[in-house]
């Protein structure tokens, strides 16, 4: 077999990532079939969740790929450019060690993302919010307060999502992360299949935050570039840049991931500020 042929088929063992799709995260048994890489990859392998750590379903696969050493951000651009072809959504991972390395991960059907409404999960963590906050709480999400704004209106490109996003992997790589790689149609999924469990403390299943990120892909063009035990990395190609935009923009922040403000500034407006034309969005969960 020649080169040309070698670099019609995923390397290794790459179509194990395809291997099952009974349980609705995968795309079935045939899924790698013309699936193709031509981009060179470190040493890596697959990583198995772990058989003690708590499942959100049984996989008859493993869950993503893993690169032995850290790789830089030139890399995720040019497999991110491959996904149509390969299937394979790249993602720059730290502390490889845990979660990724060791297997503490909760993978959930790729499926079941799309029974979610994000704004639905908007208006359900605002209720619930809005039922055990004290009265003095309110004006941390002023001008809202006890009343969901609902989904904020779609940002104005600046650039190619793509462009942006291959940027902000660039910046990323510096801090030497892992490449992790993981079969899905698009990468707002990839918080699931993989089975990242960083938003536990506030959300017990993943599905409905990937669900939400489907929403940011379409309205902001935000892709989703890395992951830590407790951290997701969004490159952003339009972001908000009025005021009155960021503000309901960082509303719906709030309601992914409360600790932007329990552990930021405080308030909507202080965290809209913070994000209001930046092409990038970092979340944090404690």
């Amino acid at each position: 077999m020649d080169d040309v042929e070698i670099r019609r088929h995923l390397p290794g063992n790459l179509p194990q990532l395809f291997a099952d799709g009974a349980d609705g995260a995968g795309p079935g048994a045939d899924g790698a079939a013309g699936r193709t890489l031509s981009v060179s990859l470190p040493e890596g392998d697959v990583v198995w969740p772990d058989p003690g750590y708590p499942q959100r379903q049984s996989l008859m696969r493993p869950a993503f790929w893993l690169s032995d050493e850290p790789v830089h951000g030139e890399l995720w651009g040019r497999l991110r450019a491959e996904h149509s072809r390969s299937g394979l959504w790249p993602l720059l991972l730290d502390e490889t060690d845990q979660p990724w390395a060791s297997g503490q991960i909760a993978p959930e059907p790729v499926a079941e993302i799309g029974d979610y409404s994000p704004d639905a999960f908007l208006y359900e963590v605002w209720a619930d919010w809005a039922e055990q906050a004290a009265d003095e709480d309110h004006d941390d999400l002023a001008p809202f307060g006890r009343h969901c704004p609902g989904p904020a209106p779609a940002g104005t490109l600046l650039d190619d999502p793509d462009a942006v996003a291959d940027r902000y992997a660039r910046a990323l790589g510096a801090r030497g992360p892992s490449l992790g790689l993981v079969a899905v149609e698009r990468g707002a999924d990839a918080i699931a299949a993989v089975g990242w469990q960083g938003a536990l403390n506030h959300n017990e299943w993943t599905a409905p935050l990937a669900a939400v990120l489907r929403g940011w892909e379409e309205r902001f063009g935000a892709r989703v570039v890395g992951l830590g035990f407790n951290t997701l990395e969004l490159s952003v190609a339009a972001p908000p840049v009025t005021t009155r935009h960021a503000v309901h923009v960082a509303a719906e922040h709030w309601a992914f991931c409360p600790d932007i403000l329990f552990q930021g500034p405080g308030t909507l407006a202080g965290y809209a500020e913070e994000i209001r034309g930046k092409t990038h969005w970092s979340f944090w969960w404690d």
